[in-house]
């Protein structure tokens, strides 16, 4: 088989946020690290260093621990992380090993691979946690920003794909429901809350809430919230407060809320319904 050339750039594969919450034999969980994406290029003795967006980055203590690497050709996908003074580059795969393309092989093989690299210090093989039952209940314990959900049968994908799943840790929060949205196509009750929270005397909105209901909640709630209808919007800070298709009710149910962050104008990012306080 001939040798292919080393190629100036291949694109990083990317994971697709979800907020559920699964373990299963057909997938393969890690550790989601803090940090940047990393894509090492080895060949030879040059060793080039770039950020998922192809931007060269200059670590020199990365560089040459993946320079003293056996191989003569390398191209590694991982996270760079500094904690304690020391940088770490966490190598989760491998995309191109010794003149060829890897990426053609299930995750199982392409693990095996890089498992057969000699990695030192500051380099690092993340391992698969699918020891735990509730790996994203590990994540929270211990500090993590989360867990990365991976089929046991993908093959890297140079784009974003939902062979491979994040799980980022949430935060939560109580809040007042203000309002909700009519439901559309085939979902019955309700379409979102509009949920906000006081601020001093200001009833502030903080975004919608279209996840985390089955049909009974949905049903219950639309019949509680009726009863609770007012003419006017109760918020009085309302940047981006929808105004198709609304119902504004007086601000009397409480729910707990997961979300991922909140953004720069204090909305929830990825908000979903926990459970129904008041």
């Amino acid at each position: 088989m001939s040798r292919a050339s080393l190629p100036e750039w291949l694109g990083p594969m990317a994971a697709t946020l979800t907020q559920d919450r699964f373990t299963g034999p057909d997938w393969t969980f890690e550790r989601k690290f803090d940090g940047i994406r990393l894509l090492a290029y080895k060949n030879g003795s040059n060793v080039q260093l770039f950020s998922r967006n192809r931007l060269p980055q200059n670590i020199p203590t990365v560089a040459r621990a993946i320079e003293r690497l056996r191989n003569e050709e390398l191209i590694l996908d991982g996270e760079v992380t500094w904690g304690g003074g020391q940088v770490t580059y966490h190598v989760f795969d491998i995309l191109w090993m010794d003149g060829r393309a890897v990426t053609s092989l299930p995750l199982e093989q392409l693990r095996c691979l890089l498992n057969s690299l000699d990695l030192g210090a500051p380099l690092e093989r993340v391992a698969a946690i699918d020891e735990e039952e509730s790996p994203w209940e590990r994540a929270r314990v211990e500090g993590w920003e989360g867990v990365i959900a991976k089929r046991r049968d993908s093959l890297y994908e140079h784009r974003r794909s939902k062979q491979w799943l994040k799980m980022k840790c949430e935060l939560t929060g109580e809040f007042v429901v203000g309002g909700f949205t009519d439901p559309q196509g085939a979902r019955v009750g309700l379409g979102a809350l509009l949920v906000g929270y006081y601020e001093g005397k200001d009833f502030c909105f903080s975004g919608k809430i279209g996840t985390g209901f089955d049909t009974k909640l949905l049903l219950e709630l639309r019949s509680e919230l009726d009863g609770l209808e007012i003419s006017q919007a109760p918020f009085t800070k309302a940047e981006g407060l929808p105004r198709l298709r609304v119902h504004w009710v007086t601000p009397k149910i409480v729910v707990r809320v997961g979300f991922i962050e909140w953004t720069n104008h204090r909305k929830l990012r990825h908000p979903r319904l926990l459970e129904v306080v008041t």
